[in-house]
This record gives C-alpha cells, structure tokens and sequence, in this order.
C-alpha cells in the first residue's frame, strides 16, 4: 500500500455513500491501512496524513468532491 492507494479508498468510499465524516474516515484508514497513514494532530485527533491528502487532492477534484466546513465531511456533488 501507498498514499496514494489510501487516497483511491477514500474516493471510492464518498462516491458509494455520498458523504463521508471525516472522523470516520481516519478510523477506517487507521483500521484498513495502517498508522503510517495517520497521525495525532495538535488538538488531540487523529488525522489522515497530509501525504494521503495531498493525493486525495489531486483526485477530489475530477471526482466532483468537494470539502462542507459546516458538517465536517466530503461529499459528492
């Protein structure tokens, strides 16, 4: 596995259920994958690495994906 193998998961995962939780994801990832692609960030959360994000980035886009601030989630548009 790779970041970016992480990051085809997590589109994969938005575009079946329309919506994915954050909170949610980055347990799934730990579970899945491993903690090399997780990390506990300055609040005390854990958090999906920023070299998994910066290939979902690269992805999100031509996926129609998009960040909602408010809910705290990916979803499809």
């Amino acid at each position: 596995m790779n970041e970016k193998s992480v990051a085809e998961f997590m589109i994969n995962e938005i575009l079946e259920k329309g919506y994915v939780y954050q909170e949610y994801l980055v347990h799934d990832i730990q579970k899945k994958f491993g903690e090399e692609y997780v990390y506990v960030n300055e609040n005390g959360n854990l958090a999906i690495s920023k070299k998994v994000l910066n290939e979902f980035n690269k992805l999100k886009e031509v996926n129609g994906i998009e960040w909602d601030n408010r809910e705290r989630c990916w979803t499809k548009n």
